[in-house]
Formats: C-alpha cells, structure tokens, sequence
C-alpha cells in the first residue's frame, strides 16, 4: 500500500517532532515546512527514517510554494501557535486566524482527505483573552471553508520537551517563594504529547472528519495541586502564596516586556478559566483514542534534571538501598 503523505506546518516544536515519529514509524510519509531550514532541520531530521521525511524552507504567507505543496499532499495538519505575540507579524490574528484560514481555503480546493488543525480547550469561555478570541476566529474560518475539517482542542500538553513543565521546575528550583494567580484553583486536563500525537494519528487513518474534538488526559487537576507535585519530584520545598489580581497584573505587565515572558496580561486573563472537558464536543476518549499516561509518572522520568545532584541525587540511592 503507498504511504499516505502528510504535510506538517510546526514540524520542529514539541508536538510537531512526537507527531513525525509516530507517523513515519508507521509508514506514513511527512513533508515538514519550516522557516529556517538551517536552524530547525538538524532537529527534524532525526525524527524518522530516511526517505520518509522531506524538509522544505517557507515562509507560510507564500500561497504560491504552499499550494505546490498541498497538491502533493493527501492530509495537511497545522500545528502552529503561539503564546504570546513578539514582532509585528507574530500576531494572534496572523497565526491562529489568517493563517489557518488560507491553509483551509487551499486544502478544500485541492481536495484533501482531510486538514487537522490544532486549537486550544477553554477557548469558549475566556472572552476577555486575546488569544482565545483569535484561536475561535481561526476555528470559524476554518470550517466556514473546509467544512470536513478536523479541528483538536488539546489541554496543556507536556513532555520533556515541553516550555510548561521544564519551565515551571526551573523556576520552582530557584525561587523561595511561588505565586499562586487565583490561588492556584483553575483546573487543568494535561494530556501528554505522546497521547495527543495518537489521537492525530487516528484522525488520519480512521478517517475521523468533521468534528471538534477536545484532547485531555486522565486526570483533573489544579494549578496548586501541579506546582506540588512538581515541588515533589525534585525535592524541594517552597512556600506558595496566593497573589492578589492586582499584583498579578502589574507583575505581568513587567513579565511580557521580556523577550521570552514567564506571563503576559493576556495569558493572566486565560489563566481565569478552568482548562477541562466542556461537555460539548466529543473527548478522545469518546472517539477511541484514550489518555493512557499520567502526570506524575511521566514527569517523574525528566524530573531528576532539578534535583540536587541529578540523575545521582541522594533520594535515588536511597531507593536502591532499599530494595
């Protein structure tokens, strides 16, 4: 049977690198568009075997080069997002609505089997944010143009490779005290990479279309109770103080003057709204493709990065003393 080809715009994130190994491990051939073909191939290439993957330089404006791309393609996925908003181009409104309306638009004309896209869960709710708002506009412009699109509504997504909990271990390594924003009670469904990159996989080749789909894991849990277990795993102990929304928001007006901001205004305003199954659409689990990997015991293998001494910290000694 000839290998489906996929064509992957966001190939070179934490997402983008599971996805191209699950998919080339199972026969499925990927072209990869990046904006740096210097920076990023390096990282993609190792991803699969050879012959599987196809690396291409564009930039993702270009209708000319991408509809060359998508007439070779029997499925596009677009993976594309941003948190926050950096040069003038690198906008919400470019990345999450104009872009995935052209992607859909072309994808429609030349007749894919199929356009995945990836959004965000909690989207409905948080009005107030700017980043939500773009990421329904997008969704709109989608199925307004290619109806039998399949859009996926992930939670946080974690793994090593991640900038949620690497980044918050990091900082829980340093920092004696910890902010909790709205005393740490918002809710979150953290799925892990590797689970969310089956439910695409199973989207491809189960021919799962027209439908929104919302991606969480196994468990239910709130910003205080994940900031413990991580506090956990590397064997620290902080004090965790709920922070005032006005402090919050003055310490967040600071924050996203950096060049890589720990929190910005709008992410604040997201951070509002529980991340969890809304009840409205169907969950992976529902489709048949089910969370199998939980928090705790996926963190705990990349965990002993923060803890005093590593992979040869004093507390696993102490267990193969043990045992």
């Amino acid at each position: 049977m000839k290998p489906k080809n996929c064509l992957i715009f966001g190939g070179s994130g934490q997402i983008g690198r599971h996805l191209i190994r699950k998919l080339t491990k199972n026969n499925i051939k990927v072209t990869v568009v990046t904006r740096n073909i210097h920076q990023k191939s390096y990282a993609i290439k190792t991803q699969g075997n050879a012959g599987y993957i196809d690396i291409v330089e564009a930039n993702i404006y270009d209708e000319k080069k991408i509809r060359d791309l998508l007439s070779r393609s029997d499925f596009c996925i677009n993976l594309i997002g941003i948190l926050f908003e950096k040069r003038k181009g690198n906008t919400f409104h470019n990345i999450h609505s104009l872009f995935p309306s052209l992607l859909s638009k072309l994808a429609k004309e030349y007749r894919l089997k199929n356009f995945i896209h990836l959004s965000a869960l909690g989207i409905n709710e948080a009005k107030e944010s700017n980043y939500a708002k773009s990421k329904l506009e997008g969704e709109k412009n989608i199925l307004n143009n290619f109806p039998t699109s399949t859009i996926l509504r992930p939670s946080i997504v974690y793994s090593v490779d991640d900038n949620f909990t690497t980044n918050f271990m990091t900082l829980l390594s340093r920092l004696p005290v910890f902010p909790l924003y709205y005393s740490g009670k918002t809710k979150f469904t953290p799925i892990h990479c590797s689970d969310l990159t089956d439910v695409i996989y199973d989207v491809i080749t189960k021919n799962i279309n027209s439908k929104i789909i919302e991606c969480v894991g196994p468990e239910v849990i709130n910003l205080k109770q994940i900031v413990e277990r991580l506090l956990k795993l590397i064997n620290k102990k902080r004090l965790l103080l709920p922070m005032p929304l006005t402090l919050a928001t003055l310490s967040a007006k600071f924050f996203q003057l950096l060049p890589n901001p720990i929190l910005t205004e709008d992410q604040l305003r997201l951070l509002k709204y529980d991340n969890i199954l809304t009840g409205k659409y169907k969950s992976n689990f529902e489709i048949g493709t089910p969370s199998k990997k939980y928090f705790n015991e996926e963190v705990k293998k990349y965990s002993y990065m923060w803890r005093e001494g590593g992979q040869y910290s004093t507390e696993k000694y102490l267990r193969k003393e043990n045992t």
